[in-house]
């Protein structure tokens, strides 16, 4: 029984996991569009292959480290999505791409002139997404002309072949309402295509169009141009899209569950899961660390590295040993911070679920 694990500890509802994961599947099928799902979110083989089956084009993997172990369980398709700058992981690189098919992204001529040199030495070019900025200024080209001009500096390159664009709205977490959200994956769409149209017009390629956030793909059957989407978060969701309506309670599917270990005065007592458990992480429109399903005035106003401070009306009555159940704002980043997963049906522990990539952060 869940009641009897040792806390603080991550569980996950895999009745719920499986109806997130068909949910997009339908979604992305119908509108004729490839999803290639980020795994940063699990870094769990057993999720990767759950969402395999529900017929996903590939994965995508934030680091190396990642992709590695996808590659060693199975994985044959994959998308590296950040830079691949270093000596120490362009061979890696290298060795990775010597037994699969892996394709990453580039916005500098340093790493586009790094891949190529692999490219030539595997006699085989390496497939190449030029990364636009999609408004949060991380990485990228800027749209329209400068990506264009990037394209032209690059494409005689004999080691790669430029294949596609991709890009990350991330501003769209900002975004409040539903109109409000539905309108910037609109627009997260159209800057991409624009852009992609314009290197095809120039004689570019231009096969993958990547963007969707777990948030914008939502709204996939408006995104006009758009090939494939990268959603990741939506296998598990939290607080930051429970804040905005855009998912229910229980379409969260990962939750902490932690103990009252201390009521120090009236209207505060303290949990045993602090930053090392919950994350330090904030949301747009939700206040503290998290949401508490059974006391949902209860807030997590402050943590130490063990500790979550919590403060409510007096009137609410917690107890030493209490139980207490918790969506966190960031799911994506807690399976980095234990070994495994709980998962569980119907309050039934189903299974102890390895989260191989742990760690692999370079």
């Amino acid at each position: 029984m869940v009641n009897k694990l040792s806390t603080p500890v991550v569980i996950v509802d895999l009745d719920i996991v499986e109806k997130n994961i068909s949910k997009m599947a339908e979604k992305v099928k119908k509108a004729g569009i490839k999803h290639r799902p980020h795994i940063k979110t699990h870094k769990s083989v057993y999720f990767a292959k759950m969402q395999q089956r529900a017929g996903i084009s590939g994965i995508t993997c934030a680091k190396l480290g990642e992709a590695e172990i996808m590659a060693e369980a199975g994985f044959n398709d994959i998308l590296i999505a950040f830079p691949i700058v270093g000596e120490d992981k362009l061979e890696r690189f290298y060795q990775l791409a010597k037994k699969i098919n892996v394709r990453t992204c580039i916005d500098s001529i340093d790493v586009a002139q790094s891949l190529s040199n692999i490219g030539a030495k595997l006699n085989k070019p390496i497939q190449v997404y030029i990364e636009v900025d999609g408004g949060i200024h991380r990485c990228g080209r800027q749209p329209g002309e400068d990506t264009l001009q990037f394209a032209n500096l690059i494409k005689n390159l004999p080691g790669i072949k430029i294949i596609g664009l991709l890009t990350y709205a991330g501003q769209i977490y900002s975004k409040g309402t539903f109109d409000e959200i539905a309108k910037m994956a609109e627009e997260e769409a159209k800057t991409i295509k624009q852009t992609a149209d314009i290197l095809r017009n120039a004689g570019f390629s231009i096969q993958a169009v990547s963007a969707g956030s777990s948030i914008s793909s939502k709204f996939v059957e408006n995104m006009e141009g758009v090939t494939e989407v990268r959603a990741g978060n939506y296998i598990f969701n939290d607080v930051s899209q429970l804040s905005t309506g855009m998912v229910t309670i229980d379409e969260c599917a990962l939750r902490v569950i932690a103990t009252v270990v201390s009521t120090p005065s009236p209207g505060k007592a303290i949990i045993d899961a602090g930053s090392k458990t919950l994350t330090t992480d904030t949301t747009h429109f939700g206040n503290g660390f998290g949401y508490i399903i059974e006391h949902p005035g209860v807030e997590i106003f402050k943590l130490n590295e063990e500790h979550g401070f919590l403060r409510f009306d007096p009137s609410v009555q917690l107890h030493i040993g209490q139980r207490l159940t918790i969506i966190p704002n960031h799911a994506c980043v807690i399976p980095n911070l234990c070994d495994e997963l709980i998962g569980v049906r119907g309050g039934e522990i189903i299974q102890s679920i390895p989260v191989d990539a742990r760690g692999k952060n370079k």
